[in-house]
This record gives structure tokens, C-alpha cells and sequence, in this order.
């Protein structure tokens, strides 16, 4: 039951993505080209809640579905791995037309070409847990 829960989140997810056109090329171009606020409002926004409902897990010890404490470990101060890990993302972003939550969308709305992205997406990912021990943090 869990698991339909959290599919019908998804989906939900989804659709808001799809009507809100964050998961649209041309938003998104806009958005690099400083044409438009659309974007940075939705980014901002989200970036208020996450912020928001953070502080609430921390402040008042909110546990999981299962009744688990949330435990989020401090982040290791580092310039340098934000730094090129956000030049790298926004390169990918740049060139797909879509960071990683709206891939699936578009794969959700018949966008075939986009399962390229995903699976190089997941090779990339795969690749980097193999060589994170041996790469400079």
C-alpha cells in the first residue's frame, strides 16, 4: 500500500511539473538566456520550501512514515566540489534541455529521445560510485 502511496506522489509530481512547465526546452533556454523569471521562481520557491520544511525536521525531530528519526548529517565545507559539480550539472542541463526530475516527465509524456539522457544519466551516476574513492573531494 506504502508503495502505491508513493507511485501516486510521483505521478502527482509529475503532472505539476508538466503544467508548470518546468519540464519544458523552452523554459528552460529562457532561463539561461535571462529572458524570463519563470524558472527562477520555481526554483526559488522550491529552494524556500526545502529550506522551510528542513528546519521544521530539525526543530521539532519529525520521524519518517516508518516512525524513524530523520537524521541529516552536516555537509564537509568544500568550494571546489560544489563548484565543478554545479559546472558540470549546469553543462548537462544546458545541453539535454532538462535537469533529472523532468526527465522522467518528459519520458511520462512520449518524449522517447529523453531515455538516451536517463540511461546516460544512470551510467554517469553508476560510474562516479565506482570512482569517488579514487576522485579529489
Amino acid at each position: 500500500m506504502k508503495k502505491l502511496v508513493y507511485i501516486f506522489i510521483g505521478v502527482f509530481f509529475g503532472v505539476i511539473m508538466y503544467k508548470s512547465e518546468a519540464a519544458s526546452w523552452f523554459r528552460i533556454y529562457e532561463m539561461f538566456r535571462f529572458e524570463s523569471f519563470h524558472m527562477y521562481g520555481i526554483i526559488g520557491t522550491a529552494l524556500a520550501f526545502g529550506i522551510l520544511f528542513i528546519q521544521l525536521i530539525k526543530r521539532f525531530n519529525i520521524k519518517s512514515i516508518d516512525g524513524e528519526p530523520i537524521v541529516i548529517p552536516n555537509k564537509e565545507k568544500s568550494f571546489y566540489r560544489y563548484l565543478f559539480g554545479g559546472i558540470i550539472f549546469g553543462l548537462g542541463w544546458a545541453l539535454t534541455g532538462a535537469c533529472p526530475g523532468p526527465l522522467y516527465v518528459l519520458l511520462g509524456v512520449s518524449f522517447l529521445p529523453i531515455s538516451i539522457v536517463i540511461v546516460s544519466a544512470i551510467v554517469g551516476t553508476f560510474l562516479y560510485g565506482v570512482l569517488k574513492d579514487k576522485l579529489p573531494h
